[in-house]
């Protein structure tokens, strides 16, 4: 006999039934493709910004924990290992379309990226979007080869290696410097046309004609390219070896040493003004100085020259006073510095402090000491050029003395060196001076004494030494005396 049916059960399990299906609709949730709000992804250290939206329904399908994330395939589209390169924070996002902001990883490059929109509660996935072309540029700016000389040369049959510089030479950003990066080759075809070569970091050409190589950003290659260098055969055995300075020509010493660099090749030599430079045996060769440099290449079974009149644009300039100079304690010493310096500033010191009211090319020194004076070019070149000199006080070699003396101390301390006699008999009085040892032999006999003797050294001992002098004025007049040298 069966049992009847109990509605109030039958009642409850309807319920639950009609409960689960409720939940199994709200916990799914479509998510359209992504739009894209760019064309490429064209990513550097400046800019790595960029916007999808997508829609997503039913809005009230997602649970409150939900977060929205991006994934993006590899170059070719797949998303087999895809990368997650956003994830919104929990119950961010509630709302239909949604606009999300990302940016693309440093490692990115390549024509063919995709993304898409995956949520996590419920669990579902977008389509991927229509495909962008997407490089992370870590170096984005010009860079040289060749260490920028604009030639090279090979021999028939042989090659010519090009290679990215690294560094190079000054500031170059050489792209060397970021391992993940490629490189394409190019020749020129005309004007603004090139084709491609091949890959790498070098290139061994053969073929005459200019090349440059550019950073590998596919359709957002912008400023990652290089210099061009022409190429030629030395046919006739001899090539053109072009010299490049890398401050340029003319150039500015202040900024220190320039950089000769010539074609790549076998060996060097390079000559300064015809005269070999000894050592100088290398691709480059760094100097300041102005003249006409000329190198010779050893190419194997060719050799190439080459020559470059390097200027400097260094002022000329000169002082009109010596490096040491003499004045009396009264006097004054005008000094006066010219150049061909180009809105030039003058800067002048004593005893290395700044003289604030001298700023004029010209200055009368009333002081004794060490002196030096700047002159600065302020436009073009911006270089400074220093002259140092000395002003001592002078020595009175005819002081107004009153007697004859008779001792001296000839050893160097300026205090009584020398036999130093009244004005009325040195130079220019007409008065005889004899000097004789104490064995009668004249060390010296003059009309024109200077105050000087003695001037060269009497090797004297431990016992002090005694001379005998006669002085016979114009007027016959005569003194005699003696003068004992001590040490």
């Amino acid at each position: 006999m069966s049992q009847p049916i109990n509605l109030n059960k039958l009642i409850v399990v309807l319920c639950v039934l009609v409960s689960i299906l409720s939940e199994q609709v709200t916990a799914q949730i479509v998510i359209g493709s992504p739009n894209l709000g760019f064309s490429q992804a064209c990513a550097s250290e400046s800019f790595n910004t960029y916007n999808t939206t997508f829609v997503f329904s039913p809005e009230n399908g997602i649970d409150s924990s939900n977060q929205f994330i991006i994934e993006m395939s590899n170059p070719d589209g797949d998303f087999s290992e895809a990368v997650t390169i956003y994830t919104s924070n929990a119950g961010e996002v509630t709302t239909s379309p949604a606009t999300l902001t990302f940016s693309i990883p440093e490692t990115t490059a390549g024509e063919n990226y995709r993304i898409r929109i995956k949520s996590t509660s419920p669990v579902a996935t977008s389509s991927g979007s229509t495909s962008f072309a997407a490089y992370y540029k870590l170096q984005d700016s010009p860079f040289t080869i060749n260490n920028l000389v604009s030639t090279g040369a090979f021999c028939t049959g042989g090659s010519y290696l090009l290679t990215i510089d690294n560094p190079g030479t000054g500031s170059n950003d050489s792209p060397l410097n970021y391992p993940s990066l490629t490189f394409n080759w190019f020749r020129e075809t005309g004007p603004t046309t090139s084709v491609f070569v091949a890959e790498g970091p070098t290139l061994a050409v053969s073929e005459e004609g200019t090349y440059f190589v550019e950073t590998n950003y596919g359709t957002c290659t912008s400023n990652s390219f290089s210099n061009r260098v022409t190429i030629s055969e030395a046919t006739s055995g001899e090539a053109n070896a072009t010299i490049a300075s890398s401050l340029g020509n003319p150039f500015c010493p202040e900024q220190g040493l320039t950089t000769l660099s010539t074609i790549g090749g076998n060996s060097y030599q390079w000559y300064k003004d015809g005269a070999i430079i000894p050592d100088a045996t290398s691709q480059m060769y760094q100097t300041s100085e102005s003249g006409t440099y000329s190198v010779q290449v050893d190419l194997g079974d060719c050799s190439a020259s080459g020559s470059i009149d390097l200027v400097s644009e260094l002022f000329e300039s000169s002082i009109n006073v010596s490096e040491i100079n003499e004045m009396f304690e009264d006097e004054t010493l005008f000094v006066e510095v010219t150049s061909t310096a180009t809105a030039p500033i003058y800067e002048w010191y004593l005893e290395g402090s700044l003289i604030p009211s001298a700023t004029e090319a010209t200055y009368e020194a009333t002081d004794f000491g060490t002196y030096s004076v700047v002159i600065t070019e302020t436009v073009g070149c911006e270089a400074s050029v220093e002259y140092e000199f000395i002003i001592e006080e002078a020595l009175d070699l005819f002081p107004d003395v009153e007697k004859i003396p008779n001792m001296i101390s000839p050893n160097g301390d300026t205090i009584n060196d020398t036999w130093v006699i009244p004005q009325q008999y040195v130079s220019g009085t007409d008065t005889e001076v004899i000097i004789m040892t104490n064995q009668g032999k004249i060390v010296l006999q003059t009309n024109d004494y200077q105050n000087n003797w003695p001037e060269n050294d009497l090797n004297l001992t431990s016992v002090n030494q005694v001379y005998y002098y006669i002085i016979t004025t114009s007027d016959n007049q005569t003194k005699k005396g003696s003068i004992t040298v001590v040490k």
